[in-house]
């Protein structure tokens, strides 16, 4: 039998720690490379959004037992995943720019734009456990309804 992974923090999350990594990658490595008339063009852009991924992750864990609060920061990570894939490509055929390095963090965000939908439906089945305290009020609530019945 599998031994189930306790994710107490976003730190936990495999997706995070990726994207976090990336982000230092592409701003350490790619940004540098592009030419000085992308400095505010895509150069802004994907430094924007490569960092926006792990924040909105992070965000979303916080909101996790509320459906509404981290259904659309996953949506909106995944969309700043997808949106990374393109400004890397672009990087890598229009200004040849770490082609390699490239496909590699086009990798890293393309397997995380499907981690975060998967996160999105196990999260939608998360519910918070009840503490042994809360077990006993409901037990006691219970046992005083039935006493007037």
């Amino acid at each position: 039998m599998e031994e189930k992974i306790k994710r107490s923090s976003f730190y936990d999350l495999e997706v995070y720690r990726n994207t976090y990594q990336a982000a230092i990658t592409v701003i350490n490595r790619i940004l540098p490379k592009l030419p000085i008339e992308e400095r505010y063009d895509l150069d802004n852009q994907l430094r924007r959004s490569v960092k926006a991924v792990p924040r909105l992750i992070a965000e979303a864990h916080s909101k996790r037992f509320q459906k509404k609060g981290y259904q659309n920061l996953l949506d909106v990570a995944t969309e700043e995943s997808n949106e990374n894939i393109v400004s890397l490509s672009q990087a890598k055929d229009i200004y040849r720019v770490e082609p390699v390095l490239c496909l590699e963090l086009i990798d890293v965000y393309d397997k995380s734009a499907r981690q975060l939908q998967k996160l999105s439906m196990a999260w939608s089945n998360f519910r918070p456990r009840k503490t042994k305290h809360e077990n006993d009020i409901r037990d006691l609530t219970e046992t005083h309804t039935d006493d007037r019945k």
